[in-house]
């Protein structure tokens, strides 16, 4: 089998480093916003090998369901299920050493989205022209969940019930929903190249809820007269934008560059607001 020649950055999705590296640039922002005042390195180390578990794990699922695998994976479907077990295995160890015992439970929450997003992952039946939306929900949901999670886990309130009504987690829900549909809305086949009307109404179903949530986060981040939480609004505020952008030229990219663009969109927030000044 022929190695295909890719530009580097698409290595990025193909190794599925892109969920692990938001996952831990939004945590550290949830944990500034949330005032964590300890939050040991292996808090870091821990979501971002067992979201890297889960995204290798994601992937390999998918391609044993394609009748034409994908090159990448036929020739490194090895080292990716070696990949996933060592950092599986090194997750489960910094979290049993370094977290405390209350994770545990909601762990249980965690997990059982997951397992809830496997099912439909192995036993719907993919409508043609559809988007499943349940799946990315759940998806998206387990992943904010861990995020949020790994930072609210070591304050001195640790009520699942609350962390999962703030604001902040929230938005980030929304923000991973709305960026875990767009690509398989975006790349849904259509009954025409020409049909605009299917490209109107997909564009319609991610610009309003972005636009929606790009103004609840400048409003979240308006009503914070301390500044302590705007650079977070900002990040998802900036975040929408830029799948909005994304949204509206979606045509001249290839869907395996728009996979790259969607994670961009929402890492690229998560740095740049790293620079603010922490609240005091």
């Amino acid at each position: 089998m022929e190695r295909e020649k890719r530009p580097w950055y698409l290595y990025f999705n193909l190794l599925g480093l892109d969920a692990p590296l938001i996952a831990v640039t939004w945590l550290f922002l949830f944990a500034r916003t949330w005032r964590v005042d300890y939050h040991p390195w292996e808090a870091y180390a821990a979501l971002g090998l067992s979201v890297w578990t889960i995204r290798i794990a994601v992937k390999l699922v998918q391609e044993s369901l394609l009748s034409e695998p994908h090159a990448f994976a036929a020739i490194h479907e090895s080292r990716l299920r070696m990949a996933a077990v060592t950092s599986g295995l090194l997750a489960i160890v910094l979290i049993v050493r370094s977290f405390p015992l209350s994770l545990y439970a909601y762990l249980m929450v965690c997990a059982l989205i997951v397992v809830g997003y496997f099912a439909i992952l192995l036993f719907s039946e993919p409508k043609e022209g559809g988007v499943n939306y349940t799946r990315h929900i759940l998806s998206a949901l387990s992943f904010a969940f861990g995020t949020a999670l790994t930072a609210h886990v070591y304050l001195p309130s640790q009520n699942i019930f609350l962390m999962m009504i703030t604001r902040e987690f929230l938005c980030f829900g929304l923000l991973c929903i709305l960026a875990s549909t767009a690509l398989e809305l975006w790349t849904r086949p259509k009954k025409s190249k020409a049909d605009a009307e299917a490209w109107s109404m997909d564009e319609l179903t991610l610009s309003l809820p972005l636009t929606l949530l790009g103004a609840a986060a400048l409003v979240f981040a308006a009503q914070d007269e301390l500044m302590a939480v705007r650079p977070f609004y900002y990040g998802i505020l900036t975040g929408a934008a830029l799948l909005q952008v994304l949204n509206r030229t979606r045509g001249r990219f290839e869907p395996e560059t728009l996979k790259f663009l969607i994670a961009l969109c929402l890492l690229v927030p998560g740095i740049v607001f790293q620079s603010y000044p922490a609240p005091k």
